[in-house]
């Protein structure tokens, strides 16, 4: 198939699944036919071992959007997706040019659609096709445009066409098949700018000949005393880490026992205030080890001061770590603590990364290149996972638990809650569980979201 049937079949897909219908079921069949499409559709030679991880990871996606139907599953279906899209067309570029790519291209396709040329076919079409573009096609799209237009702007207008029997809603339909063609043609007619493909290298993991020359940031520092200046602000931050962790550990393992409410507020600050300052570390490092410096012989010392750091900073994240560990222990399981340990280990990858850079002479880039995929990575995880059934089932272990917390504001929990009733026997609590199972609205077949169905 050519580009124009991928277009208009992903189009007509679109409508079937989505008219009158809310996200859910549809959007994971939808996610996996463009998965399924898109692995035929890429040539042999672009069919990388990174390509088959993300035709997994894109099918796995799909389907738990049809399972839970929530924000982070929608979030791992479209990433996914992209990176799949974008890989398949593209296997020697970095992957964080898909964000320069996907933003161009939204605002280029208003006009590449106008450009027959570059996505239809040049050849003459079949007699039958053409028929079908020319005499229904083409007039049904502009019917349908400006009966939209006249129908809002005229209720006289728009009452002429009330009384019909035709249960179909017009506007709907026509918001529909542009939305649905929107995503289409951008997915596999999307355009890479020539400018875009000359920072490719830019992008690159390691440095080449002529990007290792002895050159100073700045004009008014020479490299000796550039060096030097990385020599004593590495020193100096060393020392300020060692009190800081100190005085940070005293703080969160030895003071008195504070409040629950004193003790969640401080506890969320100090460890935004460690992912903070990790981050900043890091950006401290690429700044004195973004060219000469990683091949420096003056500069050993410089880098086992770098090394000592990141080892340190290591350590408040290990720190902060068991702070949110004996949090967990007191006060049971939440989104927010979970969410804690999330950034704290893309954090500790960082310093990792970091390491690796500095230690094999990596150019910044490779940081970017190296976490985007532990970030994409998070989102699977958080989108796989019942973090809600999760939170439930282990909360509900406690002395303490929260009920009507679990029950209103943890989600994917109804299992549990289940599970919970019965172990107590607790007949009301079971009702108020079928209850609020019950009280979602019944949606159509392609608007399932199949956890709610499986526990009806």
């Amino acid at each position: 198939m050519k580009t124009h049937h991928y277009i208009f079949l992903t189009t007509a897909l679109f409508v079937l699944l989505f008219y009158n219908q809310s996200p859910g079921l549809n959007l994971g069949i939808l996610a996996i036919v463009y998965t399924v499409l898109t692995f035929f559709r890429t040539p042999l030679r672009n069919r990388s071992m990174t390509f088959i991880l993300l035709t997994f990871t894109s099918v796995l996606s799909g389907a738990a959007f049809a399972w839970y139907g929530d924000f982070p599953s929608f979030l791992a279906v479209v990433s996914s997706l992209l990176l799949l899209g974008f890989r398949s067309r593209n296997r020697r570029m970095k992957i964080l040019l898909l964000i320069p790519v996907v933003i161009v291209n939204f605002f280029t396709s208003f006009c590449r659609v106008f450009s027959f040329d570059e996505w239809l076919p040049k050849r003459n079409m079949s007699g039958l096709w053409q028929k079908i573009l020319a005499f229904i096609f083409i007039p049904v799209v502009l019917v349908a445009f400006f009966f939209g237009i006249y129908a809002a702007g005229s209720d006289r207008f728009a009452s002429l066409f009330t009384d019909w029997e035709l249960d179909v809603d017009l506007w709907q339909l026509f918001i529909i098949t542009m939305l649905g063609f929107f995503i289409a043609f951008n997915y596999w007619n999307y355009a890479v700018e020539r400018l875009i493909y000359k920072n490719n290298r830019i992008l690159e993991n390691n440095f080449r000949e002529n990007e290792v020359m002895p050159e100073p940031t700045y004009s008014f520092l020479d490299l000796d005393s550039e060096r030097m200046s990385g020599v004593i602000s590495l020193l100096a931050l060393n020392i300020l880490l060692v009190f800081f962790i100190i005085a940070y550990n005293y703080e969160q393992f030895y003071e008195q026992v504070k409040t629950p409410v004193q003790l969640s507020e401080e506890t969320h600050e100090q460890v935004n205030a460690v992912i903070i300052s990790i981050v900043m570390s890091i950006l401290v490092l690429m700044f004195y080890f973004k060219s000469w410096f990683n091949f420096d012989p003056k500069a050993r010392f410089m880098k086992v001061l770098a090394k000592i750091w990141i080892v340190l900073n290591t350590v408040l994240i290990t720190s902060a770590m068991l702070k949110n560990s004996e949090y967990i222990i007191h006060h049971g399981f939440t989104y927010k603590r979970l969410g804690v340990y999330a950034f704290l280990m893309l954090s500790l990858i960082g310093l990792v990364m970091t390491f690796i850079k500095i230690h094999f002479r990596k150019k910044n880039a490779f940081l970017f290149n190296t976490i985007t995929w532990y970030v994409y990575g998070t989102i699977l995880i958080c989108s796989y996972i019942n973090w809600g059934g999760i939170i439930t089932a282990e909360n509900s272990k406690r002395r303490d638990f929260a009920l009507n917390y679990h029950l209103t504001q943890i989600n994917f929990s109804e299992n549990q809650l289940l599970e919970y009733a019965a172990e107590k026997q607790d007949s009301k609590l079971r009702k108020e569980v079928i209850r609020k199972i019950q009280s979602r609205p019944e949606e159509n077949f392609f608007s399932w979201i199949l956890y709610y169905e499986n526990i009806r």
